[in-house]
């Protein structure tokens, strides 16, 4: 009896291992899919044949909560992600003007005529895109040098997707001097690039309807997956939504009414750890991960962010400070106040900060910080002279530590 019961219990252990192990292998790829535009089998064959092992439960999961269609091809498994808001850091940061991303479609157009592994010159895809966009009334000039730069970093783009192979010579040799050649050869993936739309363009009146991932029906169902669909985007995809900044109200009504389901999926999920504050239903990653960028991040300039948020606090308990909350909890700071705390801060902790830190005056670092916190959506400018920091940005503190101890 004794060697049965320790048997039963071996086996229970064994199960609850096999168990977590599958959730792991389950959370590392729907945090791969969310993060990255692709998994490639090349590249990646175990995590890409995980999310062939769990496709189905894996499509209905992001299907009923998000409308996101998940794509499975012999090379790559895609995540088709729509945002509800197209925001400015989910463009390509390589990116300098609007013209590479002009470039970079139209160098999609020219590779979806060709079939895997076909190769071109350089000067072949450039004049086709050149004489192309000629005849729609826009301008591709390779005698200019900004225009030849604009279109390598494109092609740049292209390679680093990996639907665009360079077989001999580079892109930048030919933006330097145009009398330079490049030999590419095309991938399969090409035609997966570009977001799939549930209709026809034509068929669009206007650019709202653009956001939707698939059609829904104009029936009371059909409205309520359409909410919910946008709830889970925003959560998904978008770093902190407080309250104050649902459009809808119907949307913050979901989340208010679905709050502990929406945290039970997404900790299940994902392993987010949600939490419902004053200002909102905010998550957090318990841990570093490699696939997704996480605030605070490993820049400098978070901790310039982080020691801003400890000041404010401080200031907000010190009477007479001036300094308080509006009433959807952001504070309102000018540009000079925002120099002011951050010259307070290079007095008290500039032999902790980096060189280039030392060195910037407080305009410098207030830019800087300023721009991080934009970026992260944990600020905006309300006019010319005033920045609302949001209150997600109070969740925050920062010291340094004495790291001198007795021995």
């Amino acid at each position: 009896m004794a060697a049965s019961g320790k048997s039963a219990v071996s086996r229970v252990g064994r199960s609850r291992a096999g168990a977590e192990q599958a959730a792991e292998r389950k959370r590392a790829c729907v945090h791969a899919l969310l993060n990255r535009p692709w998994v490639a089998k090349s590249e990646d064959p175990e995590l890409y044949f995980a999310v062939k092992d769990y496709y189905e439960e894996l499509r209905d999961w992001f299907m009923d909560k998000a409308g996101f269609p998940l794509l499975m091809t012999r090379s790559i498994a895609k995540l088709d992600k729509a945002p509800v808001k197209a925001l400015p850091w989910m463009g390509f940061p390589e990116f300098r003007e609007p013209r590479d991303y002009v470039f970079f479609t139209y160098g999609l157009w020219y590779l979806e005529s060709k079939t895997e592994l076909d190769q071109f010159l350089l000067s072949d895809i450039v004049e086709e895109i050149r004489d192309q966009m000629a005849g729609e009334g826009l301008d591709a000039d390779w005698t200019i040098y900004h225009h030849r730069l604009s279109m390598a970093r494109a092609l740049k783009k292209l390679k680093s997707l990996g639907v665009l192979h360079a077989v001999d010579g580079d892109e930048g040799d030919w933006a330097q001097n145009r009398e330079k050649n490049a030999l590419f050869e095309c991938s399969s993936n090409t035609r997966y690039v570009l977001r799939r739309f549930p209709k026809d363009l034509t068929s669009y009146s206007r650019m709202e309807e653009l956001s939707d991932p698939i059609p829904y029906a104009d029936t009371q169902d059909g409205q309520a997956m359409r909410r919910r669909h946008r709830v889970y985007r925003r959560l998904l995809l978008e770093p902190a939504v407080p309250d104050a900044e649902w459009d809808e109200e119907e949307d913050l009504n979901y989340v208010r009414w679905q709050r502990r389901a929406i945290m039970d999926q997404l900790g299940k999920t994902f392993g987010w750890e949600g939490r419902r504050y004053r200002e909102g239903l905010l998550f957090f990653h318990p841990e570093l991960t490699s696939e997704a960028a996480l605030f605070p991040t490993l820049s400098g300039v978070s901790d310039l962010a982080l020691l801003v948020a400890g000041e404010l606090r401080r200031q907000l308990y010190e009477e007479g400070s001036g300094t308080y909350t509006e009433p959807h909890g952001s504070i309102r700071v000018t540009r000079a106040e925002m120099e002011t705390i951050l010259y307070k801060l290079h007095l008290r902790h500039k032999e902790y900060w980096s060189k280039e830190f030392r060195e910037s005056s407080s305009q410098e670092l207030a830019d800087l910080c300023i721009a991080h916190l934009e970026d992260w959506r944990l600020g905006s400018w309300e006019d010319s002279a005033h920045f609302l920091i949001s209150p997600v940005l109070g969740r925050w503190n920062a010291e340094y530590a004495n790291t001198d101890f007795d021995g």
